[in-house]
């Protein structure tokens, strides 16, 4: 297995210094092969011309980061407040924008519990999923919950392992609801890739940086610059059947160092060549 088994993808916020045109017409150039296109990035008034364009391009709309991707309040997307409003919202994103990208699955995790009641929120998300699975599954898309890395707990999330993930998935029970894997946020859980192989098909999404101690919650590196076994992990996900795009996805706000003050176009050059290395190590 020495050819790289998965597409290249590129997350819209590895670039966020650039417009929306400048991520298709600059991943397209440098021989992406997927885009998970960031909702806040689109312009309402010509979101259906900009996905139609990313297509056009030759770029295959993997996964779609909805503005308000979390149905309890969080850092990242504090407004609304009100939980109602907030499933509004991402029902709303589902139909904007699924029907120019069809089989993409559309990225959520919990949001942070309130006064710490964790088990509210994991129920409370379960509940407005089951929902909005079959709205999904009808309009051609998937859902995909995403664990978030312990930084994140009582700020963005209640959940942090896939093992608790999984348990989401298994209680909502609809094959449109699955797993985004990003090895930043649980590469520390125990028995790591052995969790990745268990949850097989149930992965929709693969999101791929790397480790160093953080200066903030959105301190990321380029895939093959820290500490994470990408080897291990990549052949765990190849393992467990997966087969679609390895998707590159950088924060680097509140950094003394950030990636987003470096060429963009190496970023997305030393991202591949990272990945590639470490496929093949």
């Amino acid at each position: 297995m020495s050819t790289f088994p998965f597409q290249f993808g590129m997350n819209e916020f590895t670039t966020q210094p650039w417009s929306f045109e400048e991520d298709v017409q600059n991943y397209a150039s440098l021989g992406v092969d997927a885009i998970e296109i960031c909702e806040a990035k689109l312009d309402p008034d010509r979101a259906v011309e900009q996905l139609k364009h990313a297509r056009q391009s030759g770029l295959t709309i993997s996964a779609i980061q909805p503005k308000i991707r979390t149905f309890f309040g969080s850092k990242m997307a504090p407004e609304p407040m009100d939980v109602e409003a907030r499933v509004k919202a991402f029902e709303q994103s589902l139909h904007r924008l699924a029907p120019y990208a069809e089989g993409a699955s559309f990225v959520m995790n919990t949001g942070a519990p309130q006064n710490g009641n964790m088990r509210k929120t994991v129920e409370e998300t379960v509940k407005h999923v089951r929902r909005l699975a079959p709205i999904a599954h009808n309009l051609g898309v998937k859902i995909a919950i995403e664990p978030l890395n312990p930084i994140s707990v009582n700020i963005e999330t209640a959940i942090w392992t896939i093992d608790q993930a999984l348990e989401m998935i298994e209680g909502v029970a609809h094959p449109a609801f699955g797993l985004c894997l990003d090895y930043w946020n649980i590469w520390q859980q125990n028995d790591c890739a052995q969790s990745i192989i268990t949850a097989g098909d149930k992965i929709f999404v693969l999101q791929v940086s790397d480790w160093r101690m953080p200066y903030s919650g959105m301190d990321r590196l380029i895939p093959g610059e820290g500490s994470i076994p990408l080897k291990e992990l990549l052949h765990a996900t190849y393992q467990a059947g997966f087969r679609g795009a390895c998707t590159v996805e950088i924060f680097s706000n509140d950094v003394p160092d950030s990636v987003y003050d470096h060429n963009l176009v190496d970023v997305v050059r030393k991202s591949r060549e990272g990945l590639l290395r470490a496929w093949g190590e």
